[in-house]
C-alpha cells in the first residue's frame, strides 16, 4: 500500500496514542490502553470516557481545539504513567514526582498527571513560540521587513520541532514508541477499510495518518506563522503577549484543519497540500511495527469499536 491513502474510506473518530510497550485507543465513549507485560501477555485496561470540559462552550469550533489539547494531554500522561507501572524497574521516579507524592499523598497521582501536563505546555511554548522569535529577533538589523521576519521566525521554529524530534527518535525507547504509533495508524486504517482487525491485515496499510497528533503540529506552527504575521514585528514584550494570546486561536485552526482532513472523503489538492507537511514528520514519528505491536494495536482497538448503533463518524 502507498504511504497516502487514496481510497474513499469510512471516516471514524476512534484515536489513539502510543505508550510504553502499548497503546491507548480512544472511542467515542470508551478508552482502552493495551500493554504488552514483560512475560508477554497482553493487559487491558478499559474506561468510560469523563470529558474535563463538558459545558457546550468547550464544544464550539475554534474554541474546542485547545480543550480538546488538554482533554488528550491529561489522558494520555495518565495513560503513559498506568504503561509505566509495568516497567517500574527501568522507570525510576524522579524528584518531582516524589515531591508530589509527598505533599499531595493518595491525591499524588492527579497531581503528577497535571503538573506533567503544565511543564509539557510550559516547555513546548518557552522552546517552539519563545525561542524562534527571541532568536529572530537576534536578525531584525538585517531583516527589515516585518513579513520576511515573521517567516523567519516560522522557518526557525519548524526547524527546531523537526529537529526536535529527530533526536529524540535516535534513542532506543522512543524507537519502540514510535513503532507502536505506526501499529496505531495502521489499526486505525484497517477499521476505517472495513477490513477484519487481524495481523496480517493491519500489516498493508501505511504507518502515516492524518488525524495524527504529529501532524496537528506542524500546522500549528504553520498556521502561527500567517496568524502572527497581521501584527507586525512589535516590541520584543508585546510580541510575546500576542504570541502566548493567540495560541489558543492557532490550536482552534489547526484542530478544525486536521478534522476537517479526517471527516474527508475525497482526496484533491487541497487536502494532499494540508496533510503533506504532517506525513512528512511522521515518517520520524512512526516506524513499521513487528507483529506483537499490532496485536496489542488490535487489542486496544477492538474494545473502543462501537457496537449497539453507536456511531464513531466524524
Amino acid at each position: 500500500m502507498s504511504d497516502i491513502v487514496l481510497k474513499e474510506v469510512k471516516k471514524t473518530s476512534i484515536g489513539g496514542q502510543a505508550l510504553i510497550e502499548g497503546i491507548m485507543m480512544k472511542g467515542p465513549s470508551k478508552i482502552a490502553t493495551a500493554v504488552r507485560k514483560p512475560d508477554g501477555e497482553i493487559e487491558i485496561k478499559e474506561s468510560e470516557i469523563n470529558p474535563i470540559f463538558k459545558h457546550k462552550f468547550f464544544k464550539l469550533p475554534l474554541i474546542r481545539g485547545s480543550f480538546v489539547l488538554i482533554d488528550a494531554l491529561i489522558n494520555g500522561v495518565k495513560e503513559l504513567m498506568y504503561s509505566a507501572e509495568f516497567y517500574g524497574e527501568d522507570y525510576e521516579e524522579d524528584a518531582l514526582d516524589k515531591f508530589l507524592k509527598k505533599v499531595f499523598k493518595d491525591k499524588a497521582d492527579t497531581a503528577i498527571i497535571y503538573s506533567s501536563v503544565a511543564l509539557a505546555l510550559a516547555f513546548s511554548v518557552v522552546i517552539f513560540i519563545l525561542g524562534p522569535t527571541y532568536l529572530t529577533n537576534l536578525l531584525k538589523n538585517l531583516i527589515s521587513n516585518s513579513l520576511l521576519l515573521n517567516l523567519t521566525e516560522g522557518i526557525v521554529r519548524v526547524l527546531l520541532f523537526v529537529g526536535y524530534v529527530y533526536l529524540v527518535s535516535k534513542l532506543e525507547d522512543i524507537k519502540r514508541v514510535f513503532m507502536y504509533h505506526g501499529a496505531e495508524h495502521k489499526t486505525i486504517y484497517c477499521y476505517e477499510y472495513g477490513e477484519e482487525l487481524t495481523v496480517e491485515n493491519v500489516r498493508k496499510y501505511s504507518t502515516l495518518h492524518p488525524r495524527c497528533g504529529t501532524s496537528f503540529m506542524i500546522n500549528v506552527m504553520l498556521i502561527s506563522i500567517i496568524v502572527f504575521s497581521f501584527f507586525g514585528w512589535p516590541n520584543p514584550f508585546l510580541r510575546l503577549l500576542i504570541r502566548l494570546s493567540m495560541l489558543p486561536l492557532i490550536a482552534g485552526l489547526s484542530y478544525e484543519l486536521n478534522r476537517y482532513v479526517g471527516r474527508s472523503t475525497t482526496d484533491n489538492i487541497f487536502t494532499r497540500i494540508i496533510t503533506y507537511p504532517g506525513f512528512l514528520i511522521q515518517k520520524i514519528t512512526t516506524l513499521e511495527p513487528d507483529d506483537s505491536m499490532m496485536e496489542v494495536a488490535i487489542a486496544a482497538m477492538d474494545k473502543v469499536i462501537p457496537r449497539g448503533g453507536e456511531d464513531d463518524r466524524w
